[in-house]
């Protein structure tokens, strides 16, 4: 995977009434290499719609290269402009890794990386005994690293945003953001002697193909900031993973800016303080856009499907190293796909008296994710700060004229179906929406069933964020059979409508999200990740 990419970042600064002095600091991505990932940084400038009355340019004790910018008394609107060119490639070449475990020795450069921090409980007894059961009877490194990893993926839900972002928190509720991930890998590794740096950065939208016998498997990262791990290899050196999503790589849509020990030490980049009058509340706004234009873009990855690891998905590249294939936990047997085609008899209906809720229900529900950010912290007086955070929109266009996207439900029981609700946001045009229930075909979308009522796009709300969209299937009182389903979004005229998506598959299947092309007859081309949506109706009492 290869690209040239343009890379922007603006930040436009409300600077309230009351607001006396202003510090604004920013980390200046630096160029990187290692045995998969490689980032070239060109042409780095930055911008200031009024020059700060002090500049400085300093290298903190990570190797960060930090900017910090300082107003005396700032205007009353600032603008920040980032410009950048970089050349990412990622290599999936066979990687070969002979490191033993347990690690024989680690440099005093890099025993910074094994200790625990406040998010990285890494000497925590739980941590610490889920670490060693998971490294039982392995000789290398790599199978080591696996190992931890393949359990945080079978074991952690995406959610964002979650209660707290330590590794216990994650380890704990089961759940949590790219922060979460980050900091409950490193910290199972650190307790097996492995040093784990966290790694802030941002991703890119720009979905990419893994050729596959089954079809398309199409990945796509939501545009923001991201969190991900590098992991030291004695033989390797700093290798980049991102155990959200992928195993010992990341793709060239990836743009790395700061290292550190633990999400609490890498805040430098996108950091706000301020100081303010006694007696004022005020506090800054800040609206952050970031724009990407891949001016060049290769990308040539084949992928085979192994009958080891986790029950999600995970990509790696071939690995020459001794380690156990340890074979992937199954999931449960999903129950056999017959549909109910038609309406009960009115006796039976009757039996249909207890609520029924089921989908991928989490999603961040009308934030306007242009003005997320973290939450201010008092530094003691009158100054505050306020840190970037990882809120992300994880959105697909499904209103495009050329494609048409599907996803799969499962139900255990009957159910009679009162309506299916999208997370769904509307940013403009008009037409109609409608739902259809399909028949499941050998784990495809199959047949429609069923249709819902019409939803005309102008009653949706243009309010920034996502929210429920609900369609009705009440006029035809259909009840559903236990099996698995489809849900394939149909409209009509111009409407540009997004579907909210998590990441991974907190719910269905690995191949539970489907798109088409419209000339297209199969569902062959499928997602790696779940859109958000809720089934209602009754279930037998």
């Amino acid at each position: 995977m290869g690209a040239r990419i343009r890379y922007r970042l603006v930040q436009d600064v409300d600077v309230q009434p009351g607001i006396q002095r202003l510090l604004m600091s920013f980390v200046v991505p630096g160029s990187f290499r290692s045995p998969t990932y490689l980032q070239r940084i060109e042409d780095f400038r930055i911008r200031f719609s009024r020059d700060p009355d002090r500049r400085e340019r300093s290298r903190d004790a990570r190797g960060n290269d930090v900017i910090t910018a300082r107003w005396r008394r700032p205007p009353r609107r600032l603008n920040v402009r980032i410009s950048f060119t970089a050349g990412n490639e990622t290599r999936l070449d066979v990687l070969e890794s002979p490191d033993p475990f347990p690690l024989e020795s680690v440099p005093s450069a890099v025993q910074d990386y094994l200790k625990p921090t406040a998010q990285v409980q890494s000497d925590h007894p739980r941590i610490r005994e889920l670490a060693k059961s998971n490294a039982r009877g392995v000789r290398t490194q790599f199978d080591a690293v696996q190992r931890q990893i393949i359990w945080v993926v079978d074991h952690l839900r995406y959610i964002n945003p979650p209660r707290r972002y330590d590794a216990l928190y994650a380890l704990d509720s089961g759940r949590g953001n790219c922060q979460n991930f980050s900091h409950l890998t490193a910290a199972l590794l650190r307790a097996c002697g492995i040093p784990v740096r966290i790694v802030n950065g941002f991703t890119l939208d720009k979905p990419f193909d893994v050729i596959r016998e089954r079809g398309v498997l199409t990945f796509k990262m939501g545009k923001g900031r991201h969190s991900w791990v590098e992991v030291w290899f004695p033989s390797l050196g700093w290798v980049p993973f991102d155990p959200q999503r992928t195993e010992l790589f990341v793709s060239n849509r990836f743009i790395r800016v700061e290292i550190g020990v633990d999400n609490q030490e890498t805040v430098k980049d996108g950091l706000l303080q301020w100081a303010r009058a006694r007696g004022s509340h005020a506090r800054p706004g800040l609206l952050e856009r970031i724009d990407a234009d891949f001016e060049q873009d290769r990308v040539s990855v084949r992928g085979e499907r192994q009958d080891y690891g986790p029950r999600g998905l995970l990509l790696c590249p071939r690995v020459e190293a001794a380690f156990e294939r340890v074979a992937a936990k199954p999931a449960p047997p999903p129950p056999p796909p017959r549909p109910a085609v038609s309406p009960p008899k009115a006796p039976e209906s009757r039996r249909f008296t207890r609520p029924f809720l089921y989908g991928n229900l989490e999603f961040p529900e009308n934030v306007d994710f242009a003005f997320t950010r973290g939450p201010v912290v008092a530094g003691g007086g009158n100054r505050f700060r306020m840190t970037r955070n990882f809120m992300v929109e994880t959105a697909e266009y499904v209103t495009s004229k050329m494609k048409q996207y599907a996803q799969v439900f499962r139900l255990r029981r009957p159910v009679k179906l009162h309506s299916v609700g999208l997370a769904l946001h509307r940013f403009g045009g008009d037409g109609q929406l409608w739902v259809e229930i399909r028949r499941d075909a050998g784990g495809m979308p199959g047949e429609t069933l069923y249709t819902s009522d019409i939803v005309p796009v102008h009653t949706l709300s243009p309010k920034p964020g996502y929210r429920w969209i609900d369609f009705d299937f009440r006029g035809d009182s259909p009840v559903l059979s236990p099996g698995d389903y489809w849900i394939a979004l149909g409209y009509t005229g111009s409407p540009v409508v997004n579907w909210f998506y998590t990441y991974g598959k907190p719910v269905g299947p690995v191949e539970g999200t489907r798109y088409r092309d419209v000339f297209e007859k199969g569902w062959s081309k499928a997602l790696s990740y779940e859109f958000n949506y809720r089934v209602r109706g009754l279930a037998p009492g």
